[in-house]
């Protein structure tokens, strides 16, 4: 998959370019269909389907006050779109400059750099340039007038409740990961790289892989039963998400410890992608190491159960 970071590049592809344009935020059903849109319109033109979305999120520059918290990174973002069939992926810096450029002046962009521009595939409510002036009215007309069609995709219900990442994260942090993960239209996960850590977890017989996560929207803090994909197989195991408070001073950033059932190896360096499956109990700090080692003893005991191990 091709990474792009602005316009222009999208004169290196052989054209036409369906573009699929939106935050993106999760990859949710809705996000879904919209890029779908654009992949069939590649498929049925011969193209290829880019992704555009922007960096840092829009509202932080327009709204900083009310920049919502990402539920997933890029890293973790171009995995979802690579296993849709997407060609490529655009992340467009937003400044204020951004923020100034009317509707029209943006869509000249992406004609100009296309060659040709296929299609635009948007939310149905989507609205773009200086003061929110362009919406998908305005945009099917400048498809007119520049010969590429446009695909206003109506929102996506479950539950009888339009999808929408700012559910998600509502779901997400109150830990109703079910509900997070149907909207999603997959399972949820966390992605990070793993890091170097004290290897506490190691001397105590349980060694851990430390990951740095992406994503700054979490569930509860606490211990899960998990699937961790490592090299193509989803692997059984145990994770802490929090801040240790037992081995780590106050203020430490959140990190998810994971331990692998029967299995061993390097894994530093490498992103892994971990599905939360089961909660089986809040973070607590610790009296004494040897209390924590017993309590990892339980927890492992319980997380093969409900793993069905």
């Amino acid at each position: 998959m091709l990474f792009m970071r602005s316009i222009s590049e999208l004169s290196r592809l052989r054209g036409p370019v369906s573009l699929a344009i939106g935050v993106f935020d999760g990859v949710h059903l809705g996000h879904q269909e919209v890029i779908r849109a654009a992949l069939e319109h590649a498929r049925q033109h011969q193209g290829q389907a880019v992704v555009m979305s922007f960096d840092p999120h829009p509202l932080s520059v327009l709204r900083p006050e009310a920049t919502p918290k990402r539920l997933c990174g890029e890293r973790q973002r171009s995995r979802v779109l690579k296993q849709m069939g997407v060609s490529g992926t655009l992340l467009c810096p937003f400044t204020k400059e951004t923020a100034a450029t009317s509707a029209e002046e943006f869509v000249d962009s992406l004609v100009q750099s296309c060659r040709p521009l296929g299609c635009i595939s948007v939310g149905y409510t989507w609205s773009f340039g200086k003061n929110r002036s362009g919406n998908i009215h305005a945009l099917m007309d400048l498809g007119q007038r520049h010969d590429f069609a446009v695909y206003g995709v109506p929102p996506i219900r479950v539950g009888g409740e339009v999808v929408s990442s700012t559910l998600i994260r509502d779901a997400v942090m109150a830990g109703h990961l079910e509900r997070a993960a149907q909207m999603l239209g997959r399972p949820y996960s966390l992605l990070g790289e793993v890091v170097e850590g004290k290897k506490l977890a190691r001397q105590l017989g349980f060694p851990t892989a430390n990951l740095k996560l992406e994503a700054e929207v979490l569930p509860p803090y606490g211990v899960y039963a998990t699937e961790t994909l490592v090299a193509g197989v989803w692997l059984p195991g145990i994770a802490n998400l929090g801040v240790r408070p037992t081995v780590e001073a106050g203020g430490s950033a959140p990190a998810l410890e994971v331990h692998l059932f029967d299995w061993s190896g390097d894994l530093y360096g490498q992103d892994l992608e971990v599905r939360l499956s089961a909660f089986l109990r809040p973070e607590q700090k610790f009296i004494s190491v040897d209390e924590l080692r017993l309590q990892i003893e339980r927890d492992i005991a319980q997380a093969r159960s409900r793993l069905t191990l």
